[in-house]
């Protein structure tokens, strides 16, 4: 690691230190090593308080980029866990085994571009299958089918990247394509992945509860049940629990920036389908919260 690395690690061991120990709840708990806003200190918060045993301190996370900002690399480096990391990308992995940290600690990169039918596959053929500790998931598309067929692994923890545009009442996703690109989909970019209720709703159907979001309102946090209670940890509903992001990433036709916000966001891409997991039906996104 780089020097700036070690420092920004020994000030990430403190503020693990009062998660873990002092915080009274996520918000109080949240801080940013590595991840991409404050949730390394709400893992933290979560493996300490569901008591979350040694042998099952492994974790799963794809859609990782270059792990430059993740979920999961705080835990890898700071608590020892092992672990298995993915990213369509070739560059990214090569990038990812080129750095100390591979050697250093227990983890896997593979390259895989990852849908609905190949992901248990994949888990189970990298050696991962089974109870792990934490699943972290975050494509910008295919996030609520791909968790629907997960399988393989059951994790105690579960992050799920949730798209904030699309409203905290409506149980919604983009209907599903193998080859989904988040920026050939839409160009404003804003055209992705699920609400947080979908998430929610699938979270239930295989054994999860929603239990919080990130400050930055796109991660939402889910807990295996037989874990509930541990710690205070107790389930929310997904409209309690929903936070709008204020980060304004929207693109125009020229791949351009326009900081967009609120709910101009959503008026970009009214017309765009969105499947209803609830009704079981296509419909168009709106312009309704």
């Amino acid at each position: 690691m780089s020097a700036a690395d070690d420092v920004k690690l020994l000030a990430g061991r403190l503020l693990a230190h009062h998660a873990r120990n002092i915080a009274a709840n996520f918000r109080e708990a949240e801080f940013k090593v590595f991840s991409q806003f404050g949730d390394d200190g709400i893992i933290q918060y979560l493996i300490a308080h569901l008591e979350i045993p040694p042998e099952l301190s492994t974790f799963v996370e794809f859609g990782v980029q270059d792990y430059s900002e993740s979920n999961t690399r705080f835990l890898l480096i700071n608590d020892n866990w092992r672990g298995l990391v993915m990213d369509g990308d070739k560059q990214s992995i090569e990038s990812i085994k080129a750095r100390d940290m591979y050697w250093r600690h227990d983890l896997s990169a593979l390259c895989r571009w990852i849908d609905r039918d190949n992901i248990d596959q994949i888990l189970r053929e990298s050696g991962f299958s089974g109870e792990i500790g934490i699943l972290s998931i975050d494509i910008d598309g295919n996030d609520y089918w791909v968790w629907q067929r997960i399988d393989a692994v059951r994790p105690v923890v579960v992050i799920a990247e949730y798209n904030s545009v699309f409203g905290a009442r409506r149980a919604i996703t983009v209907p599903y394509d193998p080859a989904f690109n988040r920026t050939k989909a839409h160009y404003s970019n804003l055209y992705w992945g699920a609400s947080l209720a979908a998430l929610a709703y699938v979270g239930r159907a295989k054994g999860y509860a929603f239990v919080g979001s990130n400050l930055a309102g796109n991660n939402a946090y889910f807990v295996r049940e037989d874990y509930l209670g541990r710690g205070g940890i107790v389930a929310i509903g997904p409209e309690q629990g929903y936070v709008e992001s204020r980060f304004r990433e929207s693109r125009n036709q020229q791949g351009h920036l326009t900081y967009l916000g609120g709910a101009a966001r959503r008026r970009t891409i009214a017309e765009m389908p969105v499947y209803d997991v609830e009704l079981d039906s296509v419909i168009t996104l709106g312009t309704e919260l």
